[in-house]
């Protein structure tokens, strides 16, 4: 298992950017979600400030180059031009209060 970050170094809800493998961590309502920091209309990465990943009622994903918003736990792009298209996720495990690639997603 590769390890990403500490459940804890993640705000409630809040997002963690893992540039090292080129994803995102979100975390809301207890459970965390991960996926590829790619937006599906332009390619480009979602945040344009370090970890900053939600919109500004921390409901929702936000890009930060068109402003698509996405359902954090699924991915699905419900505004913006790339409506009904999907972030990549990344499957991640929490053990022990860490979370960690579910398998070799590097």
């Amino acid at each position: 298992m590769t390890f990403l970050c500490h459940k804890d170094t993640i705000a409630e809800p809040g997002s963690l950017g893992i540039d090292k493998h080129g994803l995102f961590i979100v975390r809301q309502n207890g459970r965390c979600f991960a996926y590829r920091n790619r937006c599906p209309h332009l390619g480009v990465e979602l945040n344009w400030t370090e970890n900053q990943f939600l919109d500004r009622d921390d409901s929702l994903i936000q890009c930060a180059t068109h402003g698509a918003l996405f359902v954090v736990e699924t991915g699905e792009c419900v505004a913006g031009p790339c409506l009904g298209d999907c972030l990549e996720a990344v499957p991640i495990i929490e053990h022990n209060g860490e979370l960690h690639l579910a398998e070799d997603q590097t």
